[in-house]
């Protein structure tokens, strides 16, 4: 989450004007807690404060016994809904939320939220991040949230949708010299992060069970579970990539050299940047800068001449497009064999250039 940039009040957002008739509106129907009607919504609120434990559930219950049992599952289910980064992010930002509305002493709505983005004084590409994050959880509360997806329009249209900085595109020799310095596990995370486009984070967290197929001259990777969005959309175009071309030979060996591992390296995006702060050659590099860099260099090889269709590099890319060529994914609902459909995607196409 993008940090506050307030000089005059550090990381907490500054107050508001108590005398402001907007304020005053908020006052007359405060509440200390949101006013929570469904069930659903109170197990997220639950799971957004880090509050309730399962004794307590058990406790209150929902009526009998199996009631209580179900109510239960229900906040398993509930638990699992966010990524645990992005639960994690989501209940710092909270806890901001309700300090501040405490502070001012407003109520927990989707108004005072859109008065604590703007109060936050972060820069507007921020205050869009905060503004999406805190629309979709005051969604799953059961409350209405047209007021900040309302200010998430008035923020696009502003310009906040337009990266403030990006990050640097590494280059493929710089990355591949640093690649095979490192021990074999991180040669691996690293080659494979550019063959396939990817975040740190996806390539980290590969287990031997996601490959497919591994060939000297062909690699097949299945990100099912990787990231946690791939499990409520088991059948996108960019579930499944094929590996073809330079480096493959490089991941073949490297990948038949390695026993059965559950994840790929420990390393996260926040170790790996801080080892490439130290070095002179890659200390302007972030963990993105790999897959920006990938994706620079085959818009070049497109540049070039070669004829890629464009919907290749949103697919390698894992980006969502509302008009795919090809394939419908229900279509591949019926493909049946998991590396046909990998392969009837046509990543390989793209990765023979990287």
């Amino acid at each position: 989450m993008p940090r506050s940039e307030n000089s005059t009040t550090g990381f907490m957002p500054c107050s508001v004007s108590q005398r402001s008739p907007v304020i005053q509106l908020l006052h007359h129907n405060q509440a200390s807690d949101p006013h929570l009607t469904t069930l659903f919504g109170r197990l997220v609120f639950q799971h957004i404060t880090g509050g309730t434990s399962r004794t307590t559930v058990r406790r209150t219950g929902e009526g009998k016994v199996s009631g209580g049992v179900a109510t239960l599952k229900l906040q398993d289910l509930v638990a699992s809904m966010w990524a645990s980064s992005t639960t994690l992010q989501r209940r710092h930002l909270w806890r901001r939320f309700t300090s501040w509305t405490s502070l001012n002493d407003l109520p927990l709505t989707p108004d005072s939220a859109c008065l604590f983005v703007v109060a936050t004084g972060v820069r507007q590409q921020g205050m869009l991040s905060y503004t999406k994050s805190l629309s979709g959880i005051f969604r799953h509360l059961g409350i209405c949230n047209q007021s900040l997806l309302s200010l998430a329009a008035a923020l696009r249209a502003v310009g906040a949708a337009i990266p403030c900085q990006q990050a640097m595109p590494m280059e493929k020799h710089i990355l591949v010299a640093w690649a095979f310095s490192q021990s074999p596990r991180l040669c691996l995370a690293a080659l494979i992060a550019w063959k396939t486009a990817s975040r740190w984070t996806e390539v980290s967290n590969l287990s031997s069970a996601n490959f497919l197929l591994v060939k000297r001259d062909e690699v097949v990777i299945d990100w099912f579970t990787i990231p946690k969005g791939r499990r409520a959309m088991p059948f996108t175009h960019s579930r499944w990539v094929v590996i073809k071309g330079d480096l493959t030979e490089a991941i073949f060996l490297l990948l038949t050299s390695l026993p059965p591992f559950q994840r790929l390296t420990s390393w996260t995006t926040t170790k790996l940047v801080g080892v490439w702060r130290r070095s002179p050659q890659l200390s302007l590099y972030s963990a993105h800068s790999i897959k920006r860099g990938a994706l620079t260099y085959l818009f070049k090889k497109v540049a070039a001449g070669h004829l890629i269709p464009e919907v290749l590099l949103s697919r390698l890319a894992k980006h969502k497009v509302k008009e795919v060529e090809g394939l419908a994914e229900v279509t591949l609902r019926y493909g049946g064999d998991p590396l046909a459909m990998a392969r009837a995607l046509r990543t390989d196409k793209v990765t023979a250039l990287l």
